[in-house]
């Protein structure tokens, strides 16, 4: 009997001779995200498990369809966490799977600590547009042929194939936090987080929305307490702290829930002052801004360029079609041609996903 990656290996071969879009799809979670997808579906769900696991050498690998939240709890059983709290955004909690959260190439609020989801993928196993499994990295931090395959696979929203097996590293959990709020308008948000980047402090998240900043920290005992002594404000309790802190992980609170404008991500220098252009939620010291706005598309761009940074349409709402990421410049587009072509020469993989020419 036929293993599923040779089935897929197979369906691959098939839909590459007569060009037949596949669509790649795990479990959903993130099917809001890119561009409208399109062609035959290919679901990874059924490829699922984790690998190996190896706490003492913080390195776990794990199938394409293994829920992340199966992940974490194993994780969690041994004081351990992917660091870059990966969104999972289904409200059943349980849909979002590795392969999905890699391709998407997002992170939660504790990316202002820890770094991005690509700089914890130490390897991954890919089935390209020809059918063949290929290897990239391993369990160590390394390159192959001078590229870094396997982190150029996060973000890719799979163009470039079905990423089947992932190793990532993976840190141990805090010793403690806890929250803090204060009551400061934007722009007065903006300066204290700013200050706050320079200084020797524990904080692992940070979110302003209406008037209030919430301050994560996390650490030892001891410098959480000389934190708080710096930070001030009102200490948040731990399960009220925990409800906000995953629902802004998974878009579960009000501000993201309310679908009638569009959602725009933008990318800003920190320091960045307000846009005041719709309604506003800032992450990682102001870095990440959430967006609410009915400005126009190009309008909004070229006000975000302006200020050094980039709009990303994030859900799409009120019959908006604009594309979902900032065009790229003639170059950089060819590399990205040249990379889909190596790795899927037939363009059979989520095409237009990324980008309608890829």
């Amino acid at each position: 009997m036929a293993s599923i990656i040779e089935t897929w290996a197979a369906r691959i071969r098939a839909a590459a001779e007569s060009r037949s879009p596949l669509r790649i799809q795990g479990g959903a979670s993130k099917d809001f995200y890119g561009n409208p997808g399109q062609g035959e579906l290919l679901d990874v769900r059924d490829h699922s498990g984790i690998v190996s696991y190896e706490p003492t050498e913080l390195v776990i690998t794990a199938r394409c369809g293994t829920p992340l939240v199966e992940i974490e709890r194993t994780l969690a059983e041994r004081g351990q966490m992917l660091p870059f709290e990966p969104p999972q955004f289904s409200s059943s909690q349980g849909q979002a799977t590795l392969g999905g959260a890699v391709a998407a190439g997002l992170a939660g609020p504790r990316r202002l600590q820890a770094g991005p989801l690509r700089d914890f993928v130490l390897g991954a196993q890919l089935l390209d547009g020809r059918g063949r499994t290929m290897d990239f990295g391993g369990q160590v931090m390394k390159n192959v042929a001078g590229y870094d395959i396997s982190r150029l696979l996060a973000g890719s929203l799979g163009i470039l194939g079905v990423i089947t097996q992932v190793s990532l590293k993976v840190l141990p959990l805090p010793r403690a936090e806890l929250s803090l709020r204060l009551d400061l308008g934007e722009r007065d948000a903006i300066d204290l987080v700013t200050r706050w980047q320079g200084q020797p402090l524990p904080i692992s998240a940070t979110a302003w929305f209406d008037n209030q900043l919430w301050v994560r920290l996390s650490g030892a005992s001891a410098a959480l307490d000389a934190a708080r002594g710096k930070l001030g404000g009102e200490l948040v309790e731990d399960r009220v702290a925990g409800h906000f802190w995953r629902g802004l992980r998974d878009h579960q609170l009000p501000f993201f829930s309310s679908g009638d404008t569009p959602l725009w991500r933008l990318s800003l220098p920190a320091n960045t002052a307000p846009l005041a252009v719709g309604e506003t939620f800032l992450e990682w010291s102001g870095g990440q801004r959430w967006l609410r706005t009915d400005l126009a598309a190009d309008m909004l761009r070229a006000l975000v360029a302006e200020c050094g940074g980039s709009a990303i349409l994030f859900r799409r709402a009120g019959g908006v079609d604009a594309a979902t990421f900032p065009p790229l410049s003639p170059a950089l587009m060819q590399l990205h041609r040249n990379l889909k072509a190596q790795f899927d020469p037939a363009g059979i993989f989520n095409p237009g996903r990324l980008y309608p020419a890829l």
